[in-house]
């Protein structure tokens, strides 16, 4: 699928589901946007301990960033949050993909930043461990993880 049609996908999403930021992106589709879009970023927006603990996306680095939606321990939102995000990348054309652990905080994080004007973020359904199994253990059920794209950790 091309960048241009997975990214038409994702606006309909958002548009069928009234979403308040450009769109959502299956693991599989945002992996393929990272492939054919080098301009393309995923930001990743787990606490530190779980990129550390859980494990990371293995994709360029060029196009890999890290910032906490929450704080570890504690669980309090970053309050600086957008600012972290706007050292990443000052254009705000650039497409984003928020990825966290099941597509709650991810979803947050596009929200808040398309508020602030960035006009291409787009949650990755799923997030990276996604839902849990019948015996409430995660990585098996959707997600990046499940869906065997590449990743580095525990």
């Amino acid at each position: 699928m091309s960048s241009n049609t997975t990214l038409t996908s994702a606006r309909q999403r958002a548009q069928e589901q009234s979403l308040p930021y450009a769109g959502a992106v299956t693991p599989i589709e945002a992996f393929e946007l990272l492939q054919s879009n080098p301009d393309c970023i995923l930001v990743d927006v787990r606490t530190n301990a779980e990129r550390d603990w859980v494990g990371k996306v293995l994709i360029h680095d060029t196009q890999h960033f890290a910032v906490q939606w929450s704080l570890y321990p504690g669980g309090a939102q970053n309050p600086d949050f957008l600012q972290q995000l706007a050292t990443i990348t000052t254009n705000k054309n650039t497409v984003i993909l928020f990825l966290c652990r099941s597509g709650v905080r991810s979803r947050h994080a596009a929200k808040l930043a398309s508020e602030t004007g960035y006009t291409q973020c787009f949650d990755i359904l799923q997030g990276f461990e996604g839902d849990r199994d019948a015996h409430g253990h995660r990585k098996t059920v959707g997600g990046w993880c499940a869906n065997d794209l590449p990743w580095l950790g525990a």
